[in-house]
This record gives structure tokens, sequence and C-alpha cells, in this order.
């Protein structure tokens, strides 16, 4: 094993990067514990890499796309295993995302010098959200294909460009085999090319200014700061958050495997109950809300502008509070991020139980 390490280590200087690992501090604090969700992220996107991978082989888009997922849902050995943590290692992606955003919001981390950290993490956020909602049509099954039909209503009533756009997505006026290629090419390839750069972009970013301490930790002397190094006492940690993660996705993958409906089918009626997944039921459920207090095109529209002002302030949040403006500000921008916290859970519960 030494002269292996030896081998290794005179070509790919591994010792260098040991020494980086050992020289790296984490810092230690009551709310450390919300450092590892952004490593539980990465694990399932790298989950839904492989075993998308290995969907590709048998799945077809186009006209057979419900025969394909039908084959390797019943046919194809441990096909349901795979297509089941594709989706559970999805879902568990996205909540990973969503508690890692708002930890890094609310300890402040968007502020100077790591505004560019919080900037691509919103972006690779929206990507996420479009991998879900590319992904979701295409077992092409009537739930996913009357969820997606309503989804792309929605960007029609943006004034101008709205029908351009959701024409563009679906290749022509209605949902058919065309959106599903057209889905599949953004699913497995456009998004992919755009999202790896930029994530390593991200995880640059966080290893140049290392983890932030949320403000409570700020006004303490340094000398009473704690950290750990990152190797090998904040990895080992992260490897076993990692293992949690894992073994969730294949409990939830062999338990709860995701089912596949009836064939989809243009003419028939809508199914009963239909909804969209999780991640899109408050914007959802905020649409339905609002009109219901102004009906019609103007209500959705009002919706939409709502929504876009809201992530422009998000985005904009580390403008507003930096530093130097960390008194009322601060108080100012904690206070906006429990109410988006608040309105985002309490629509997502309306939608699924009151509705």
């Amino acid at each position: 094993m030494a002269k292996i390490y030896e081998y290794l280590d005179e070509r790919l200087s591994i010792s260098q990067l040991k020494k980086f690992g050992e020289k790296k501090q984490v810092p230690l604090h009551k709310d450390s514990f919300w450092y590892y969700w952004g490593g539980i992220s990465l694990l399932c996107f790298m989950v839904q890499v492989i075993t998308g991978v290995l969907l590709i082989v048998y799945y077809k888009p186009g006209p057979d796309a419900f025969n394909s997922v039908r084959a390797i849902t019943y046919d194809v050995d441990f096909g349901w295993l795979i297509r089941s943590a594709h989706s559970w290692s999805a879902t568990l992606f996205l909540v990973s995302v969503f508690v890692h955003m708002f930890s890094v919001y609310f300890m402040k981390a968007y502020r100077e010098p790591r505004e560019f950290g919080w900037w691509s993490g919103m972006v690779l956020l929206i990507l996420g959200l479009l991998f879900g909602f590319s992904g979701y049509l295409l077992p092409m099954d009537e739930l996913s294909f009357v969820a997606t039909k309503v989804g792309l209503a929605i960007p029609e009533n943006i004034p101008v460009i709205g029908h351009g756009i959701a024409n563009m997505m679906r290749g022509g006026m209605e949902v058919s085999e065309i959106t599903v290629q057209r889905f599949f090419a953004w699913h497995a390839v456009v998004l992919p090319l755009i999202y790896l750069p930029l994530l390593m972009f991200h995880l640059w970013l966080v290893q140049k200014h290392g983890n932030a301490i949320p403000p409570s930790e700020e006004a303490k002397p340094e000398a009473q700061r704690k950290s750990i190094p990152f190797f090998p006492n904040f990895l080992l940690k992260d490897l076993a958050m990692w293992l949690m993660a894992l073994n969730a996705i294949a409990l939830l993958a062999s338990i709860f495997p995701p089912d596949l409906g009836k064939m989809a089918d243009p003419l028939g009626p809508a199914p009963v109950g239909i909804h969209p997944e999780w991640y899109f039921m408050s914007s959802f459920e905020t649409l339905k809300i609002i009109g219901r207090i102004v009906p019609g095109t103007a209500g959705e529209a009002l919706g939409i502008s709502i929504f876009t002002l809201g992530l422009v302030l998000w985005c904009l949040v580390p403008f507003f509070d930096t530093k130097k403006k960390a008194g009322k500000t601060g108080r100012l921008a904690t206070y906006f991020g429990l109410l988006c916290l608040a309105v985002l859970v309490s629509t997502t519960l309306l939608g699924y139980f009151l509705s």
C-alpha cells in the first residue's frame, strides 16, 4: 500500500490534497448541522446521474415513451428499483437544496464576499426545478400529461412573449410526443450541460471562501470560536450523513415505488384531484388563492408578477443586507425570510390537505 500511495502521490500530488484538507477548518457551533445539507444535495444529484444513465438505456422518447417506461417498470430486471431510486433521489435532492438555501439565508452567508455563491446557488435551484418539471412528463401517463399541460399554460399569461415561450416548449399548440422529445432533450442533455459547470463553480466558491458562520458566532471574539479540521473530522461526519441519505433513498425506493398510471389520452378527462409535485404546490396553491380574489387572466398575471418580484428580491438580498448595514436591515431580511418560509410551507400544506 505504501508503494501504491507513493506511486499515485508522485503523479497526482495526493499529499498536497491531504495537507489542504488538514489545513482547512470547518466552524463548530450549535448550527453546524446545517453545513451537511449541501453535501446531501450533491450526493442525491450523483444518484440521479447514475440512475438516469441506466434509465436512458431503455427509455424511448416520443410515441413509445409510455410503453418504454412500462417495460422498465415491469419487464427489465430491477428496472422498477432504478426508476424508483431516480424519483426518490430527485425528491430528496430538492428537499436538501431548499433546506440548504434557507440555512444559508438565515446564517447570512450571502453577505460579502459570498454573493456569487448565493447567486450561483439560486440558479442551481432553478435548474433543479426545471429538471423536475422536464422529467415529470417523460413517463407520458395521464397524470404527467395533464399536469404538464396545466404547467405550460401558466407562462402563456406573460405579456407579449408568453405564447411564444409555451409553444416553443411544447413544440406546437398542444402537448404531444414532440413535447416529450423536447423535454427529454432538456432533461438529459441541455440542463446537465448547464448545471455541471455551474455546480463546479459553486463548489469552488465554497472552498475559496469557506463555511460561513452565523451572526451570533461572528459577535464572539475569534479566540472563543471553535473549529474542526475538514480532513478527517468533518469529512467522516459528512460521509456518515451521505450514508444515512443513501439508506433513506434505498428504503423509500424499495417500499414506496412510484406508480405508473394509464397511458395519456389527449381527448380524455383530467384525473380527479390532479395537482403538481410538492415543489410546485406552493405556487400552484397561491395562484388558486389569488384567482379567487382576482378571477381570470388578470389574477394569473398578478400571481406571476408577485412570484417574479419575490424571486428578484430574494436573489438581490446581498445588496440590501450587508455587513455594514447589519442592524435594522439585517432584521428586516430575517423577517422577509421567515415570511417566505411561512408562505411556502403553509400554501404547500393547504394544497395537499384542504384543496
